[in-house]
């Protein structure tokens, strides 16, 4: 199934951008009368038939609406993003297609960089989804200060996790993870987590995890985590 994606549709039909239009009208030359299905990235799925294929404001007649509910997890990955922006890019096509539903930027003692193009990122994410049927879109959030996201609260029910190198860190993520729980876990840099860094998430209940006896790039990290953790889920 070709999954398309439109933010708000509500009513019994709605026009799609001139930029949309032009790529269902033109380059998939949809004609009037085809049946499309669209998604809303909030559990939402349309059947929808093009009424006027205008490649400049298609417009779409809603036939059928059908919804699914989230999953009984939740995986919230908090990432420092990577100097190269291609491998973080790539990292969030790949969990997006795996499953995963949040992802927060850190500032630490040794990231690579401070700014992240998050529009970007969202297509990365958005078209990822569309490829691989899913109704879900995962929430992307900016940097955020390490210290100030590692003692927020809000996270407390959480099952929170760091991975991190240490040859004494033994116990892998999969075996620590809990079935149909909220999860947090933190992928640091390159350079890994400072000392301090980690003795603050130790101090605030986070749990030392390992993801295998390899040493792992940043964007690998985050892949195997999201991945584990719907293993842990099956």
């Amino acid at each position: 199934m070709q999954l398309f994606y439109q933010e708000n549709i509500t009513g019994e039909a709605f026009d799609l951008d001139p930029t949309e239009s032009n790529h269902l009208g033109k380059v998939l030359r949809k004609a009037i009368g085809d049946l499309v299905h669209f998604t809303n990235g909030k559990g939402s799925l349309f059947t929808c038939r093009i009424v006027d294929n205008n490649p400049k404001k298609c417009r779409l007649e809603v036939v059928e609406h059908t919804f699914s509910p989230r999953e009984n997890f939740h995986i919230h990955l908090a990432v420092a993003p990577t100097k190269n922006t291609d491998r973080i890019e790539w990292m969030l096509e790949k969990i997006t297609e795996i499953g995963f539903h949040e992802i927060t930027f850190l500032r630490t003692v040794n990231i690579e960089r401070n700014r992240v193009n998050l529009e970007r990122m969202l297509k990365k994410i958005i078209s990822a989804s569309k490829q691989s049927g899913k109704v879900w879109l995962p929430v992307i959030n900016d940097l955020d200060d390490y210290e100030a996201f590692v003692t927020d609260k809000a996270f407390d029910t959480y099952q929170r996790f760091i991975a991190y190198v240490d040859k004494d860190n033994q116990s892998h993520l999969m075996h620590l993870a809990k079935p149909e729980n909220s999860y947090l876990i933190l992928i640091g840099p390159e350079g890994d987590f400072s000392p301090g860094e980690i003795s603050l998430a130790l101090s605030r209940g986070f749990t030392p995890c390992s993801l295998g006896k390899q040493r792992l790039r940043t964007e690998t990290a985050g892949i195997i985590a999201v991945h584990s953790l719907n293993l842990v889920n099956l």
